[in-house]
């Protein structure tokens, strides 16, 4: 990714942990071990099967820990074979050739990442086990622009909230401090940073709280190999700091009570896919540990050889490899949080990988006036969906520096982190949820839910209205009232045929007239429903191929238009 502006990620882990160290505690990242001088390209190496595996789908703790089975199972989610560790008689058979280094293995892709030169290469290539081979890095020198994300000097807060100092307008805007005020800052979540370094978070004033109450989950840097992560890149740093910073009357972050999983994915000297890898193994390691949430303040368009550029086209939610890792993310159970990132200006305009994965939120930026920041990406992806999701504050976001002194920065890159802390709180404030429903009741929280757009999505989030939709017969005081809030269709976007009305007063005792369109503007599906009092309805099934569609909803005068998709 372009760090800068910044959107972030890296390369592999032996995946497999002793059956003792899973089922006792925390999951510790791999042992530092010596990369071999001289080596110039990294490859990941697809197996053919799990055939012969000693794992079993039926004893889990072999190789997740159990929060990671507990949080699947609180979900319904059931523990299937790409769960399974990459078989480790094929890892020993690669790790037999000589000169051939291996980095991490892969669960979910079933494939190791090796460093080798070509003719070791070639003989990896003829292992049976092997079912093909992707070169994920080609060792040229880094010449990708760098135009990191843009920092002023703190301006004085103007919330009235002390506490909170500069970080008040961005969590206020989205409900985090009333979030804070209801008892809710994280306390139990678990939060996994993908970032480019963490340099500070080990010494300053800021993070004091975080390392006095043993809130640090785990660390890895994934390019080095090794645990030193408070170091690189300040990125990683401005990040973490919009959640877990904790110094009351200087600058508290949304989740400032969560424990922190911190990760180097990124190397910000080159651009080539094992960044991509390491988001992949990242992700594995975070689900193996038991992570609710994470936070990628990273994106993939080009790369220093740009025979492998991605396309907008490819932003289709199935191509680009970070798209895929983040997927399976979603799909384990996590709620992954991403960057939509900062294109919006320049010629490719959309989001970037992995912010174009299903099930995912991808966030945008505005400013402190609720408009859209011009750098931030849009959607929709390639294939239809909306990008982004939601919008929190990422025009001129507080941020704490290395140093421990508050800024101020642009970029998705910390509206991303200002909204994952906030709904990591959500999540903690309503625990019987699913990430997927969290990530639906945060969309219908939205600024403009009944409306999403391809700017912000479905608007600017409020934990309020968000818990006071998940919780209707225990609702909070003082709920604010979402803009224009008078129509909502879900689920949004839809895989099957049943789709739910949520009625406004002006709609409800009225007949109502449905009329669907297609993208084209043509006719699709017209009904009529009968008058009721009740807050939503139930549309006649719908037969609908994929795409983008608009309901228009008439009651009387009353007539108001919602935008939703059909995978």
């Amino acid at each position: 990714m372009r760090l800068p502006h910044l959107l972030l990620v890296a390369t592999l882990w032996t995946g497999t942990l002793p059956a003792s160290a899973a089922a006792s505690g925390p999951h510790h990242p791999p042992s530092a071990t010596a990369v071999p001088a001289g080596t110039v390209r990294k490859h990941l190496v697809y197996f053919r099967d799990k055939a012969s595996s000693p794992y079993s789908t039926s004893q889990p703790l072999a190789y997740l820990s159990a929060r990671a089975v507990q949080r699947r199972q609180r979900q319904n989610i059931a523990i299937l074979p790409r769960d399974l560790p990459v078989n480790p008689t094929y890892v020993q058979q690669v790790k037999a050739v000589a000169g051939a280094q291996l980095w991490y293995t892969s669960r979910w892709f079933n494939a190791a990442v090796v460093s080798c030169d070509s003719a070791t290469l070639a003989q990896l290539q003829t292992l049976p086990c092997v079912q093909t081979i992707k070169t994920v890095n080609r060792g040229l020198p880094g010449s990708r622009k760098r135009d990191g994300a843009d920092q002023e000097p703190a301006e004085q807060s103007r919330g009235t909230r002390a506490e909170y100092g500069p970080a008040y307008t961005q969590a206020k805007m989205i409900g985090a401090v009333e979030m804070h005020d209801a008892g809710f800052r994280g306390e139990g979540m678990q939060i996994a940073v993908f970032d480019a370094g963490f340099p500070g978070v080990n010494t300053t004033a800021p993070f004091a709280s975080l390392r006095a109450e043993n809130r640090l989950g785990s660390v890895f840097n994934f390019v080095d190999k090794n645990q030193q992560v408070f170091l690189r890149n300040n990125h990683g740093t401005n990040c973490l700091s919009t959640m877990a910073a904790n110094q009351p009357g200087f600058y508290v972050g949304t989740a400032p009570k969560a424990t922190y999983h911190l990760f180097i994915t990124e190397d910000v000297t080159s651009e080539h896919p094992v960044e991509e890898v390491n988001w992949l193994i990242a992700a594995e390691y975070a689900d193996s540990v038991g992570v609710d949430v994470i936070s990628s303040s990273l994106g993939y368009t080009t790369f220093d050889y740009p025979s492998i550029d991605y396309t907008t086209n490819d932003l289709n939610g199935q191509t680009a490899l970070s798209t895929k890792a983040a997927t399976i993310a979603a799909r384990v159970g996590m709620l992954v949080v991403n960057s939509a990132g900062n294109e919006g200006a320049n010629s490719w305009r959309h989001v970037t990988a992995p912010a174009d994965a299903d099930s995912i939120l991808t966030v945008g930026a505005v400013d402190s006036l609720l408009n859209r920041a011009g750098f931030s990406s849009v959607g929709p992806t390639a294939d239809g969906r909306i990008k982004p999701n939601l919008s929190a504050m990422g025009q001129q976001t507080a941020i704490i520096t290395p140093s421990g002194t508050a800024t101020r920065g642009n970029g998705t890159s910390f509206s991303c982190p200002v909204l994952a802390g906030m709904a990591a709180g959500f999540w903690q404030a309503n625990p019987t949820l699913t990430a997927q429903q969290v990530l639906r009741f945060l969309e219908r929280s939205g600024s403009r839910a009944s409306m999403p757009n391809d700017e912000i999505g479905y608007g600017i989030p409020h934990f309020v209205r968000a818990y006071n939709l998940a919780n209707p017969s225990t609702p909070l005081a003082a709920s604010p009232a979402a803009p224009r809030q008078e129509l909502y269709i879900y689920p949004n976007p839809s895989k099957d045929n049943e789709l739910f009305l949520q009625l406004a007063e002006a709609f409800r005792s009225k007949p109502l007239h449905i009329r669907i369109y297609d993208a084209r503007g043509g006719l699709v599906n017209e009904q009529q429903l009968a008058a009721t009092s009740a807050s939503e309805v139930r549309l006649t099934p719908l037969q609908l191929p994929k795409g983008v569609y608009t309901c228009s909803v008439t009651a009387g005068k009353q007539q108001r238009t919602v935008r939703f998709v059909k995978l």
